[in-house]
């Protein structure tokens, strides 16, 4: 769907299906350009080899990706079996090779059961991680290597499959915020007895956002703040709430009965306007975590 002049003013989201060679920031760069807006952000960096699903934020929405980057993200790669490489995918070059004989199926699949559910991981050189306030892939450029910290990533869903060329599987995760399916693989196939690499990778979701809401750069339209925070508790109010909800107020959770109700809250009131999204205060109480202008954008 192309984007006319008035909804080219409109604050909201955009999903689009990344082509490979594009950073992020080149998405963002040309989207900026194509809706001439300036405010405009993404949720969550997609490698530049990749291709898939990238949610951007429009004007005020671009104060809400912050939820968009919190939701469960699917990914599908190939993993490429007895070579490791610099970038841990196809870009970089060669850096170790190992053996693959005796590694079947379900070796990898077997290797692959440690890491569901809470798990630390290190993240690759090439990433967008900051050490001491530089990119990593940036430090890589320079031709070093530091020491990275692992981080608490969380695998909700992970399955590996054989293909049709030897020595490549095909793996499927699903996987919470801050995941690289890059050091996934890495790590999998050293506990498996071998190395690898990603040959390709594709984001085939986030949230409830799959491909089939994705568009190419040229097709892309926006959609309303509220459609983007779909899978959020969504709460209508009336107009004396609403008041209350505009400046920012703080309410006991017995007001709007959320015992029980998964947070952040997303209010809105009986015009179909976004509100704000609330957040677990002291004691019983919620309190905004951010709160939308109602200027016309």
């Amino acid at each position: 769907m192309k984007v006319n002049e008035k909804k080219s003013q409109k604050s909201g989201f955009v999903v689009v299906d990344k082509e490979p060679g594009w950073t992020s920031h080149d998405v963002v760069a040309r989207t900026r350009k194509k809706l001439n807006m300036r405010k405009v952000g993404h949720s969550g960096t997609l490698d530049p080899p990749a291709t898939g699903v990238l949610i951007l934020g429009i004007g005020k929405a671009t104060r809400l990706l912050k939820y968009v980057t919190d939701l469960p993200k699917r990914y599908t790669a190939t993993m490429v079996l007895g070579a490791e490489t610099s970038t841990l995918d196809a870009e970089g070059e060669i850096t170790s090779t190992q053996s693959t004989e005796g590694v079947c199926l379900k070796n990898l699949q077997e290797a692959g059961t440690q890491f569901i559910g809470d798990i630390l991981q290190i993240p690759p050189m090439v990433s967008a991680v900051k050490v001491d306030g530089k990119r990593l892939y940036e430090i890589a450029r320079e031709g070093k290597e530091v020491e990275r910290k692992p981080r608490s990533v969380s695998i909700y869903e992970l399955s590996i499959e054989k293909t049709a060329v030897k020595d490549v599987y095909r793996i499927s995760v699903t996987c919470g915020s801050g995941t690289y399916i890059r050091s996934l693989v890495s790590d999998i196939a050293r506990a498996a007895g071998t190395v690898a690499h990603v040959g390709d990778l594709r984001r085939n979701s986030i949230g409830s956002f799959n491909e089939s809401d994705a568009s190419p750069i040229e097709e892309i339209g926006i959609i309303g703040m509220i459609e983007g925070l779909k899978d959020y508790s969504q709460i209508t109010v009336d107009e004396k709430d609403a008041a209350l909800i505009r400046v920012g107020n703080v309410f006991e959770k017995t007001h709007f009965r959320l015992q029980g109700v998964p947070e952040p809250w997303v209010f809105i009131d009986k015009q179909g306007n976004l509100l704000a999204v609330y957040k677990s205060h002291k004691g019983q109480t919620i309190k905004p975590d951010v709160v939308i202008p109602q200027d016309n954008d």
